[in-house]
């Protein structure tokens, strides 16, 4: 034996396979490399949802390749793997994972079985989008501009005289802001007719409308309505929170009719309005009854703010559950990491689900009283989203209060159900068979 003993009394064949084992090993990481890069959206693992989307949007922007993986990790997003990628994520502070090729395949391995609910969807180009917005309005004054300024997701804010140009072709994806198309200045009259900032936003919306050839703010609203009901028509995507939701509706429903008292437009409403509303031309909602009184902060029964009686710890909605492999449509725009999300105020609060037309699906509601929070549905070749509410993670935003630091809810469910929508436009499509 002493032929081979080293001086530690170990054999020297040991030394030997210790160097094949270390080269074995080097051989074994080369090929395993990373090649791709994984951006869990569970609970637990991901430490910034909101801004995940944005570096998924960045790199479709680059012309990277990306997919979604619905269902899976809370609807991770896979991407290739680059140091600019690396880099943009250490930036930004999102959370990834490196996986080599035989990972990544056992992944859509497992999401391919019919077993499971998953499902993954090649994310192509990153869609063009605009945000129906006034000027002057900051970030903070709405939802869906505050969490795209977050998430680095670029966008044009565009307003009427832009609409009415027909500028709307250049784009894939449009957010309408918490706007009034029906021209009652939001039925904020009551509280604040003598207040500077209603008398000045009166003035500057007479004063447009004049300049782009209407008599009244109403009457220009409406066409303004009509020009984005033909965008979706066209083929666009829209996207709606609060009272931009109802009143679009409204506007269409009542197209050639004045349904605004004398306050807001110099004259009486028409006599019988009410009767001639054409439920055919709104998009989600049917039957509804229009709130008359200018007094009262309200549009119609659609909304059921002054209806619902649920305290504020107990308000949250629950997101339907889809099959990703046959409608990734309603999956794609319910991905989070959980199926209860806090509820949340707004003018348009929720919407009472007696008033939803039978062909829009219901996405995500409150099972307390069976309100709609989440509603989404298809005009023509485009489709459209309807979310209630104003602020995501502010229960009951008033007028002048601060803003919502998005640093303080980088994993906010609520928000993450609006970046949803804005990637959504990325995928490829597949028809919605639920």
């Amino acid at each position: 034996m002493n032929g081979y003993v080293s001086i530690f009394g170990r054999p020297k064949f040991y030394s030997m396979n210790r160097s094949f084992l270390i080269l074995f090993l080097l051989l074994v990481s080369i090929t395993t490399k990373a090649s791709f890069i994984l951006l869990p959206m569970d609970e637990t693992t991901q430490q910034n949802h909101l801004k995940a989307y944005g570096i998924t949007f960045w790199c479709l922007d680059k012309n990277y390749k990306a997919s979604w993986l619905l269902n899976y990790r809370g609807g991770s997003f896979l991407l290739p793997d680059a140091a600019e990628i690396r880099k943009e994520c250490q930036i930004r502070g999102v959370s990834f994972e490196l996986i080599s090729d035989s990972e990544q395949f056992n992944i859509l391995n497992e999401i391919s079985s019919a077993s499971q609910n998953m499902e993954s969807v090649i994310l192509e180009k990153a869609p063009k989008i605009a945000v129906y917005t006034p000027k002057g309005k900051q970030p903070w004054d709405d939802a869906v501009t505050l969490v795209l300024t977050y998430a680095e997701i670029p966008f044009t804010a565009i307003y009427d005289e832009e609409v009415l140009g027909d500028q709307l072709l250049l784009y894939d994806w449009l957010h309408l802001h918490h706007e009034d198309f029906t021209g009652q200045y939001g039925k904020f009259y009551s509280s604040f007719k003598n207040v500077p900032w209603y008398i000045d936003q009166k003035k500057q919306a007479e004063d447009l409308a004049n300049k782009l050839g209407y008599a009244k703010v109403s009457q220009e609203k409406g066409a303004v309505a009509k020009k984005i009901r033909d965008f979706v028509i066209g083929g666009g995507f829209m996207f709606a929170m609060c009272s931009a939701t109802d009143s679009f509706d409204i506007a269409l429903a009542a197209d050639g009719h004045d349904i605004c008292e004398a306050m807001f437009d110099g004259d009486a409403s028409e006599a019988s309005y009410q009767s001639k509303i054409d439920y055919n031309h709104s998009f989600a909602f049917k039957n509804f009854t229009l709130e008359r009184r200018p007094e009262v902060y309200e549009f119609s029964d659609i909304d059921m703010t002054a209806k619902r009686k649920i305290p504020m710890e107990k308000d949250y909605f629950t997101l339907m559950e889809f099959s990703a492999k046959w409608d990734p449509i309603p999956s794609m725009l319910c991905q989070n990491h959980t199926q209860l999300v806090k509820g949340f105020m707004g003018q348009t609060t929720a919407f009472d689900s007696e008033f939803i037309k039978s062909n829009v699906l219901i996405m995500g509601s409150c099972e307390l009283n069976g309100e709609a929070r989440y509603i989404h549905g298809q005009k023509g070749k485009g489709m459209f989203t309807f979310y209630s509410g104003h602020d995501p993670e502010d229960f009951q935003h008033q007028v002048g209060d601060p803003p919502t630091v998005l640093d303080l809810h980088s994993n906010s469910p609520g928000y993450r159900l609006i970046l949803n929508n804005v990637l959504f436009p990325a995928a490829k499509k597949k028809k919605l068979k639920t």
